[in-house]
């Protein structure tokens, strides 16, 4: 059986008041023939990511690992400089392999409910992720975009703290679904060894 890693903050590690995370819970459904992981640990940075990468991700040789930071490294209270996220971020995936890397754009916030954090901001986050996906040729899932050009995204951002940041269900189903179908299209599509 395949291995999933889920490596994140709390947007990837949240129960949302249920037994197991929402996340990964729904990737184990929709993924049957793949393990899925947890190893997302709240309030965590992408500092933090490189400090425990090799126990929580690379020990457990995976096949595939989506890598989901970037709320906490934009937001004002715990800033890492958008130069330094966009080398951690090239960092982690070199560590991981970027054939194994599938990217994700933090998502945006309802400004109302978070203070700390601006979508012009988060934006500029989401760019670097993509410029580390595309140097390196590794997956990207541009949640930030795919959330944000939905009018109704405020309303996908109520989770069970309604704070703006953490979403519940509706949110945890776009990010599952964008997850399943980009491991899907990864399966079919083998990639040639460099």
């Amino acid at each position: 059986m395949k291995t999933l890693i889920c490596f994140g903050d709390s947007l990837t590690a949240r129960h949302e008041g249920k037994d197991n995370p929402r996340l990964t819970e729904k990737l184990s459904f929709k993924l049957p023939t793949f393990r899925v992981l947890n190893a997302g640990i709240s309030a965590n940075t992408t500092k933090d990511a490189l400090r425990r990468i090799e126990k929580d991700v690379l020990t457990h040789r995976p096949d595939l690992v989506t890598v989901l930071f970037g709320s906490n490294d934009a937001a004002v209270h715990k800033k890492v400089a958008l130069n330094t996220y966009e080398e951690n971020l090239l960092k982690i995936t070199q560590l991981i392999g970027p054939d194994k890397t599938i990217l994700i754009t933090p998502p945006p916030v309802d400004e109302k409910l978070q203070p700390n954090r601006k979508n012009s901001e988060l934006a500029k986050y989401a760019d670097a992720v993509k410029r580390v996906s595309d140097g390196t040729g590794s997956y990207l899932i541009d949640f930030y975009t795919e959330m944000y050009n939905r009018q109704n995204y405020k309303e996908l951002l109520v989770g069970i703290l309604n704070d703006g940041l953490h979403f519940g269900e509706a949110g945890y189903d776009i990010l599952a679904k964008l997850i399943n179908e980009k491991v899907l299209e990864i399966e079919s599509t083998p990639r040639e060894k460099i």
